[in-house]
C-alpha cells in the first residue's frame, strides 16, 4: 500500500474502475494522493503488478464483511454422539432413534456407542443385535454408513453420516 510498493511500475486502475495502463509507481502515488485516496496492490504476483486507487479503510471493511458473511453461511458438520446400553428400554430406544434422525437431518454425523460394562463384555452379540435393529429402523432415512459396527474396547461403535 502507498509507499510500501516496491515495483517500479504498476498496471493502474483508477478510482472509477478504468484501466490507466502501465504507469510508474511515483506517478500512480501522486494521482492517488491528489484524490485523497490510497494506492493498493490488488494482485502483486502479476507482471507488472496491478494496483488500484481506492479508500483503503473502506476496502478493508468490505473485504472483512464479505469474509464474515461467507463464514456465517457455512455449515461444518459436527459429530454427535449417542450412547446407550444393550439393555435399553423400548421408549428410551425410540427417543434415541428420534434424536439420531434429527441429527442426520440437520447435517451432522452421528456416532452410535453401545456401552458394555464389566461382565457385559460377554454379551457383545446383544450389542450388535441392538445396532442392527437400529440400522433396520433407520430404513428409508437418507444416511450413509460411514463406519460399520465394530468393537472398540468395551464399546460397540457405528458412525452414520447424512446422505446426499
Amino acid at each position: 500500500m502507498n509507499e510500501r510498493i516496491r515495483a517500479r511500475e504498476v498496471r493502474l486502475i483508477d478510482d472509477e474502475g478504468k484501466n490507466q495502463g502501465v504507469v510508474k509507481t511515483p506517478e500512480a502515488l501522486e494521482m492517488a494522493y491528489s484524490k485523497d485516496l490510497d494506492l493498493v496492490l490488488v494482485s502483486p504476483d502479476q507482471d507488472p503488478p496491478v494496483a488500484k486507487i481506492l479508500d483503503y479503510g473502506k476496502y478493508k471493511f468490505e473485504t472483512d464483511k464479505r469474509a464474515k458473511d461467507a463464514k456465517k453461511k457455512q455449515h461444518t458438520p459436527d459429530v454427535k454422539e449417542i450412547k446407550m446400553r444393550y439393555k435399553i428400554d423400548v421408549h428410551d430406544y425410540q427417543v434415541k432413534l428420534k434424536s439420531i434422525k434429527k441429527f442426520l437431518n440437520s447435517g451432522n454425523k452421528v456416532k452410535i456407542v453401545v456401552m458394555l460394562r464389566g461382565r457385559e463384555i460377554q454379551h457383545t452379540k446383544l450389542a450388535f443385535d441392538l445396532i442392527n435393529r437400529l440400522e433396520q429402523d433407520m430404513e428409508g432415512e437418507n444416511f450413509i454408513m460411514e463406519k460399520r459396527a465394530s468393537m472398540e474396547g468395551k464399546n460397540a461403535i457405528m458412525i452414520l453420516a447424512p446422505g446426499t
